[in-house]
């Protein structure tokens, strides 16, 4: 360290050690005093100008909703837990009231765990769900306010939902379809194909997978990629005459 002066320092533990002094600063090359003006805190940035939005392209929009479809037959190609995860990063950014983000998804992936399913469904829904790479169980925790301290920080939310058990239920069942509605959407944007179902004994599935962990099912969403050739001719839907209102 040349330049500087050093001062030995006490023995500590048979050691000598030694520190640096720093020089003396000359008149010429010492920096000019801090003005109080340099302390005062910088003005607040402006928030940038508001801009529209461009919307999806046409192609985004067709995959999500125009050319997207529920399928019933499925190719034997296999869905990997990293597209699984990929999904589910998309759908939990979906809003939820309060944040609340009560749904669960259990995916069934192996065979075995689809066999135990398979009794508890529909006949019609047997075949579709057997042969698709994955059956999710789209369920909610009815307890879903135990976690509002960390999704909702902002207020005592939890105390909303846990002295008023209707509003609790009724809430866990809205925004737990919401997002099952979510996963569908994240799964065609992913590049998978859906199937979702009800045809199924709810109370059954409940108690097969769902009881010691306290959530109840909803609805059924098979994933994989499905094949087109066994789709049938896409069926109509209402107008926006026929299902909305101006006011």
């Amino acid at each position: 360290m040349s330049g500087q002066a050093t001062e030995a320092l006490p023995p500590v533990d048979g050691f000598v050690a030694e520190v640096s002094v720093p020089p003396v600063p000359d008149a010429q090359t010492s920096p000019d005093p801090v003005s109080p003006e340099s302390l005062a805190p910088a003005e607040p940035e402006a928030p940038p100008a508001w801009e529209p939005r461009e919307p999806v392209n046409p192609v985004a929009l067709d995959t999500l909703f125009r050319q997207g479809r529920t399928h019933y037959a499925w190719r034997d190609t296999p869905v990997e837990d990293s597209k699984l995860r990929e999904l589910f990063e998309l759908l939990r950014m979906g809003p939820t009231s309060a944040n609340c983000s009560p749904a669960r998804f259990l995916f069934l992936r192996s065979q075995w765990a689809k066999e135990r399913l398979k009794p508890l469904l529909s006949v019609g829904n047997q075949g579709r769900a057997m042969a698709a790479p994955v059956v999710v169980i789209v369920a909610h925790d009815p307890h879903f306010y135990h976690m509002m301290w960390r999704l909702y920080p902002r207020d005592d939310a939890k105390e909303w939902f846990a002295n008023n058990p209707p509003f609790a239920e009724e809430t866990a069942f809205r925004n737990g379809t919401l997002q099952g509605a979510y996963l569908i959407l994240a799964a065609r944007a992913v590049g998978l194909d859906t199937g979702p179902m009800s045809g199924f004994d709810n109370a059954k599935v409940d108690a097969e997978f769902l009881t010691d962990r306290g959530w109840k099912s909803n609805f059924l969403v098979a994933l994989g990629h499905g094949d087109a050739a066994a789709l049938p001719a896409q069926p109509p839907r209402l107008s926006f005459d026929e299902a909305c209102v101006l006011l």
